[in-house]
């Protein structure tokens, strides 16, 4: 089993592959709250750094792209302590689905697995800008 908290939510996965298998599947941002590993090097260090360079060369294997990323300084509410936000677009959800057997996805998923100690992913609509209302 995994030492970080990156549980994935089957119900959330069935859902998005029943929409990658319909003919409405279209294009999707995920939103990635993470909390990075004390010896990760976060912010733009160390492992943290491979695993964002990595990250960056490895998305675009599937049609994807890192829009942003921004560190959290802190929050208002709530108990969930993150260190940095990363909006992932894909060009569908089958895109998203594909990343664990994409050319790359070995080296990725073991930097993030050494790099994330905590990660939840929103799934957004990826067909309009994300900073716009």
């Amino acid at each position: 089993m995994s030492s970080s908290q990156i549980k994935r939510n089957e119900d959330e996965i069935a859902i998005i592959q029943a929409i990658a298998a319909s003919d409405n599947d279209g294009p999707v941002l995920m939103l990635n709250l993470n909390r990075y590993k004390p010896d990760a090097g976060f912010s733009g260090t160390g492992l943290h750094q491979e695993y964002m360079t990595v990250l960056e060369a490895f998305l675009p294997v599937v049609g994807g792209k890192i829009l942003w990323r921004h560190p959290v300084h802190g929050q208002a509410t709530g108990e969930q302590k993150i260190d940095e936000m990363l909006a992932a677009w894909y060009p569908s959800h089958q895109a998203f689905l594909d990343l664990p057997q994409a050319p790359g996805s070995e080296d990725n998923f073991r930097l993030r697995e050494l790099c994330v100690e905590y990660a939840v992913i929103h799934r957004l609509t990826g067909d309009q800008n994300p900073l716009c209302p």
